[in-house]
């Protein structure tokens, strides 16, 4: 786990209010605790994989993460295509993780650009922290522009699909 995808569960927590997070993945361990009067503190401690977990090393690193006081960049689209995006519908990730538009390798993609979706219909998956959650459509039209390149990371709020609802 790099230090950008830890930042970006560190903005996850902060934004979802749960106090206190503990993740394990292989040989990385990581809380988080966040509380109203004090600053996201994270923590990773690598765990050698020669060692079982109850003998891990007894001081684990600390690593101070500054809290996200920056707001994120704006996700305004680019008006230079010639097309008026203003009609679109914009669908956006409701959280972060990685962007699948296939319910499996072997499979083909949910929706493509030309079709027409209804309400409730799965445009994609995102898996986040290993669970696969199916992303379905708040209006009825038709995909006009997928935004996001196929098994790419993803930020809460950032758009993934315009959709024409006339």
């Amino acid at each position: 786990m790099d230090l950008k995808e830890i930042q970006n569960l560190i903005k996850f927590v902060a934004k979802s209010g749960a106090s206190e997070v503990k993740l394990e993945t292989g040989d990385v361990k990581i809380t988080i605790r966040t509380g109203s009067d004090e600053k996201e503190t994270t923590i990773v401690q690598q765990v050698p994989q020669q060692m079982p977990q109850q003998m891990a090393a007894p001081q684990p690193q600390q690593q101070q993460a500054p809290a996200p006081q920056e707001s994120p960049a704006p996700q305004k689209e680019s008006k230079d295509s010639g097309d008026d995006e203003s009609k679109y519908i914009t669908v956006k990730s409701p959280i972060i993780g990685t962007f699948y538009r296939k319910p499996s390798p072997d499979k083909p993609t949910f929706c493509e650009v030309g079709d027409t979706v209804k309400e409730g219909d799965v445009l994609c998956i995102i898996e986040a922290m290993k669970l696969f959650n199916e992303i379905e459509s708040e209006v009825s039209g038709k995909i006009v522009k997928v935004l996001v390149d196929d098994s790419s990371p993803v930020e809460f709020d950032q758009p993934l699909f315009l959709v024409d609802p006339s």
